[in-house]
């Protein structure tokens, strides 16, 4: 059992120790992007009013990952939203794009490599080339 002070400099230091990481830590920057899925078999409507290319519910069901440089580690997962955008904080550093489980669903798409600088955005798109036998 310690004393008295032994345990509040103790309990003190920890707390400056703590309080200080944050502030060492550099900002995070910003990778923002649109997802965008394309059917060549797109058909105009016959009453000319307008829709949208893909029904928002779509991009609810193409989840993308972002993955460490190597692909080898997934740093986080995000879902554009109605309109395909999508944003999300990162700490500094080498990533990739893609879309979850894209080679087991045969999902026509190429990972994006990104950096990432503190306090900067970086803008980085994914396209999608949806077919008949293309099931998200």
């Amino acid at each position: 059992m310690c004393s008295y002070l032994k345990c509040l400099i103790a309990v003190a230091t920890s707390l400056i120790l703590a309080g200080t990481a944050p502030l060492d830590a550099e900002p995070p920057g910003f990778m923002e992007g649109h997802l965008k899925i394309v059917s060549p078999r797109a058909v105009e409507p016959s009453d000319n009013m307008p829709r949208p290319a893909v029904a928002p519910e779509i991009y609810a069901k193409t989840p993308l990952i972002i993955f460490s440089e190597d692909g080898k580690k997934e740093i986080a997962h995000l879902t554009a939203d109605e309109n395909g955008n999508y944003r999300v904080a990162l700490p500094p550093g080498a990533y990739m794009l893609d879309v979850e489980d894209r080679v087991a669903k045969h999902v026509p798409a190429a990972p994006r490599p990104f950096t990432v600088v503190s306090n900067e955005t970086v803008h980085v798109d994914m396209n999608i080339l949806i077919g008949i036998r293309q099931h998200l």
